[in-house]
């Protein structure tokens, strides 16, 4: 908003009251843009104009042709995006409080109405509905997010430990309706195992406002199923309460996969310790019993050729089945280590 130039509709059927009221305008603010509607009617023909974009508008909540708390409502509902400040004759206190409740920006009495005072309760009026404004923002970012999340999230209450919120996710991952989830605590999806290590964690870190990684949890679904889930933990204000904000991400598959994975490698390591040992005993035999042959063949007068030739395929086989051996075990072992 341009504090130097403001476009204001003042509803005001007394004509002395409007002029009073202008020139308080035009004497703090620049360039005002001041456009005046005499009754309910035009009032209405004004704010539901297409084009029509106030800043502010001005209203004396006694018309000719409304009064009182329906002006007020039928005003606010045609003008939701600008502020609108109560200018009234008559100083009924339990009436500001109910004009307050009702939507109205401000409450002020013309016989106490200065060009300041004017003046400050536009600029005031119009700040709270921009931070209005922004807040509703950031709540719908927030909703959005929080809902489009693809994994499960919730807001518990730090006190009562009951959930306030949870989103689409957790209500599909769980198994629990929102109505379900609402009528528990965190407690309920966790195994009684669990709950004394949840309470120590949530008192350990009362007041810490910083984002958390807690850890991996057991959680059970509402069949009964357990998982475990890795969750992330950050402090917030939900709906003016202490709370916590969660996402639990499911690593149930991926713990069972490294176990089954670790489960591979001490095969691999096995099978390469028997490969190792068991198999290569009786190689190493077979290649201490060559140079033994040999031995008997020297001292055997006209050995036969075919027997050395034995000796040698022998020998020759056993180093290559040697070779194979010390292959299969450093792949099984590299593998091992790379798995």
């Amino acid at each position: 908003m341009n504090r130097d130039h403001l476009k204001i509709l003042v509803i005001e059927d007394n004509p002395g009251d409007f002029i009073l009221v202008e020139d308080f305008l035009q004497e703090q603010i620049k360039i005002p843009v001041i456009k005046r509607a005499s009754n309910f009617k035009s009032a209405m023909l004004e704010l539901l104009t297409p084009d029509a974009e106030f800043d502010i508008v001005l209203l004396d909540i006694t018309l000719p042709d409304k009064a009182g708390e329906p002006l007020i409502e039928a005003i606010i509902k045609a003008c939701p995006d600008a502020p609108v400040i109560v200018l009234t004759g008559y100083a009924d206190f339990a009436f500001s409080v109910k004009s307050l409740s009702l939507g109205v920006a401000d409450y002020l009495l013309k016989d106490e109405l200065t060009s300041l005072s004017l003046y400050k309760s536009i600029i005031y009026s119009s700040e709270r509905r921009r931070q209005s404004d922004e807040l509703a923002a950031s709540q719908l970012k927030y909703s959005e997010l929080f809902q489009l999340s693809p994994l499960p999230m919730w807001v518990f209450d730090l006190e009562t430990l009951r959930f306030l919120d949870v989103n689409d996710a957790a209500v599909a991952h769980y198994g629990y309706s929102r109505e379900e989830f609402f009528a528990m605590t965190i407690h309920d999806i966790r195994p009684a195992s669990e709950v004394m290590a949840v309470d120590k964690i949530i008192s350990d870190q009362r007041g810490a406002k910083q984002f958390v990684k807690q850890g991996i949890f057991i959680h059970r679904k509402k069949n009964g199923e357990t998982i475990q889930v890795d969750i992330q933990s950050n402090a917030v204000e939900y709906q003016g309460r202490e709370a916590k904000i969660i996402l639990a991400n499911d690593i149930t598959e991926r713990l069972k996969y490294i176990n089954e994975i670790e489960t591979q490698n001490k095969t691999l390591r096995e099978i390469s310790w028997m490969q190792s040992h068991i198999i290569r005993a009786p190689l190493s035999r077979i290649m201490g019993l060559v140079p033994l042959i040999q031995d008997i063949k020297e001292n055997v007068i006209n050995a036969p050729e075919e027997l050395t030739q034995m000796l040698e395929y022998l020998m020759i086989s056993a180093l290559e089945l040697d070779e194979v051996i010390k292959s299969i075990t450093d792949k099984t072992q590299t593998g091992s280590d790379d798995v």
